[in-house]
């Protein structure tokens, strides 16, 4: 039995960071009930992040919709909006990531849910949350990690603001709203109360920052600087950052100067024998470093550093990745059927609990394939 069986989610979020907080509470056993727009469904469906297609929809859309049912309604029909309510008395989630004021508009908003279902846990993603100036502004992913500072923290100094090359902001707001879903629910054990989770795109990327932005907070609002060469980190000092070498890349995090010196047998390095000079010269010592590890092959590098227990990596790409052993073990891909039969290979849930692998071969759903199963199973009527 999966922790959150009989859990019962009524999804109306689209794109990524509300479905990819339901994929994971469907993977830990909940049922997720996904309300799309009859006719055109999820926009996620047609949201492509390449030029692969899966059965005429986006890979995106299979990948987070996994496991989930579909259920179409029109959300501005009376006999819809009836059977949805009739839905909501019988659920314990509620899960939307629309802009302020849309939920409100459709009737389907806290105060009216809460009167319905004083025990339905009533979960909403924002991109900037409720009140202020930015609250009606688009929370997409690029645009919040642009306005959080967060692109001013990758790349070298040379180069333009860089954000990150995934949607990690979606799936940070889906992971805390997660996190608060599941506070709320063992709140209700207690209290036998329903409750209200709120969390923004903004504040995600905010607390996701919470390490540098404590640094900026404590010296005087001095912003960070990245470094001229190697990326990394733009507070800590050398060598941390990634080093071209004969015949790839190798990744060093913090460490002595002097020991890599030692090690690598790169004399210029012993004249900074003062460990503030790691990051008041980090620029001089970085490129240092660059002119001697591209010399060499980075297994020759690996064979000297990981003996000595310094922080270090091949950068691998995905062709690399999956072929080692370390990748082999830890099983991460999941083979799940769509509803007319193919199969695609996605990523598993990265949870064990107790030795168990929280992972299901369904796929995800056709737009209101799950209609008449899910009025059936509640006694839905219009």
């Amino acid at each position: 039995m999966k922790p959150l069986q009989d859990i019962v989610i009524v999804d109306f979020s689209q794109f990524l960071s509300g479905p990819s907080a339901s994929l994971r509470l469907a993977d830990m056993g909940a049922q997720v009930i996904k309300i799309e727009k009859p006719g055109t469904g999820d926009i996620c469906r047609y949201l492509y992040v390449s030029d692969v297609v899966i059965e005429g929809e986006s890979t995106i859309f299979h990948t987070i919709n996994r496991n989930k049912q579909s259920y179409a309604a029109d959300l501005k029909s009376p006999e819809d909006q009836e059977r949805i309510k009739q839905l909501l008395t019988k659920a314990d989630v509620l899960l939307h990531n629309f802009r302020p004021g849309v939920m409100e508009r459709l009737g389907l908003d806290y105060e009216t849910v809460k009167a319905i279902n004083p025990q339905l846990i009533y979960a909403e993603i924002s991109g900037y949350g409720e009140e202020g100036p930015w609250k009606g502004w688009p929370g997409q992913d690029l645009l919040v990690q642009s306005l959080s500072g967060m692109t001013w923290l990758s790349n070298n100094s040379t180069e333009n603001p860089t954000p990150m090359g995934v949607s990690v902001v979606d799936i940070l707001a889906g992971t805390y709203v997660a996190q608060g879903i599941l506070a709320a629910l063992f709140q209700r054990t207690c209290n036998g109360e329903g409750a209200l989770v709120q969390v923004s795109m903004m504040e995600a990327a905010m607390d996701f920052q919470f390490e540098v932005l404590t640094c900026f907070y404590n010296d005087g609002n001095e912003l960070p600087v990245r470094s001229e060469t190697g990326g990394g980190h733009a507070y800590l000092g050398a060598p941390y950052g990634i080093y071209q070498t004969a015949d790839g890349y190798l990744a060093l995090a913090m460490g002595s100067i002097l020991q890599l010196g030692q090690l690598l047998q790169c004399t210029p390095l012993a004249a900074f024998t003062e460990p503030a000079e790691w990051f008041t010269r980090r620029d001089e010592i970085k490129g240092i470093l660059a002119k001697h590890l591209v010399t060499h092959s980075t297994a020759y590098w690996m064979a000297i550093l990981e003996p000595a227990d310094i922080w270090c990596a091949r950068v691998m790409d995905y062709d690399a990745m999956t072929q080692e052993e370390g990748y082999r073990v830890l099983d991460m891909e999941l083979d799940v059927k769509t509803s007319n039969g193919l199969t695609i290979k996605t990523t598993r849930c990265p949870i064990r609990m107790d030795g168990q692998l929280f992972a299901s071969a369904v796929g995800a759903p056709l737009l209101g394939e799950h209609n008449a199963v899910i009025e059936k199973q509640f006694g839905l009527v219009s």
